[in-house]
């Protein structure tokens, strides 16, 4: 952790806290909207639509980086040494300096577009769409855990790991719990 509190938002807004209540509103280069970032490494990565991916080892001064593809990104996570940037159409980014990305996206079926990302506990678990649900130990190879074939049917907006448990929030008041990412 580099101490540094990073929010992303709207029309390219960054804004930066050391003490988690004084905001300072940063410089992005971008007018995209910012869904996600992550810290990993020493480095800041914020992504946002249009294929937009920034980077800043300070939190402070970011540099715009050109994924190849606009359909990237809605979360972006850090593990295992590499960064994951998750997006429409089954898209899936992987990098391990931040700067270039390499295409790993899943076959699009009509219902894996991805919103959101997290690592934990050593895999990458990446959700969105009708509860679609994609996983990974490495951010290379991708596996499809089917959740609508357990009733699971909502849209799946975010996903977070802490304290030994992997929570995915959704539409309809959707709360799923996991120890493993999978089940």
């Amino acid at each position: 952790s580099s101490g540094l509190f990073v929010g992303v938002g709207g029309s390219g807004t960054i804004v930066t806290s050391s003490d988690g209540s004084t905001l300072d509103t940063r410089t992005s280069g971008t007018t995209q909207s910012l869904t996600g970032v992550t810290y990993g490494n020493g480095l800041y990565v914020a992504v946002g639509g249009g294929g937009t991916i920034l980077t800043s080892s300070d939190g402070i001064t970011w540099s715009i980086r050109t994924p190849g593809t606009v359909n990237c990104c809605n979360g972006v996570a850090y593990g295992n040494g590499t960064f994951v940037g998750v997006g429409a159409y089954g898209v899936i980014l992987s990098s391990t300096d931040g700067i270039t990305w390499t295409d790993r996206s899943v076959t699009y079926d009509g219902n894996s577009s991805l919103l959101n990302i997290s690592y934990g506990n050593g895999l990458f678990v990446a959700v969105g769409y009708r509860g679609v649900q994609y996983i990974s130990s490495d951010g290379i190879t991708w596996t499809s855990i089917n959740t609508r074939d357990n009733g699971i049917g909502n849209m799946i907006y975010g996903v977070t790991y802490g304290n030994g448990l992997y929570v995915a929030v959704g539409g309809g008041g959707t709360i799923l719990t996991s120890s493993d990412g999978i089940t």
